[in-house]
């Protein structure tokens, strides 16, 4: 992702900057997705892995990256509390 494009990006819930997730919270992420334990903020639960996302700066919430494309609804979130 255009680090460019990073420094202007923002969650729009809390409006706190985002940054590319690392691999370690990729794959704590796509665990719980394989276990059926992972909801979005709409409730839906995910059934397929993430292979890329951003995450907010204070790691409350993640967004998913689709096809490069930053997915920047609330309703598409995952909030990381769920990982317990």
């Amino acid at each position: 992702m255009d680090k460019r494009l990073l420094t202007i990006l923002r969650c729009p819930v809390t409006h706190k900057g985002l940054s590319p997730a690392k691999r370690d919270l990729l794959k704590r992420i796509n665990d719980a997705i394989a276990g059926g334990e992972l909801r979005n903020r709409e409730g839906a639960v995910l059934a397929e892995p993430i292979a890329e996302a951003l995450v907010t700066d204070d790691a409350k919430l993640l967004y998913p990256v689709a096809d490069g494309i930053p997915v920047l609804l609330e309703s598409e979130s995952i909030s990381l509390e769920q990982l317990g």
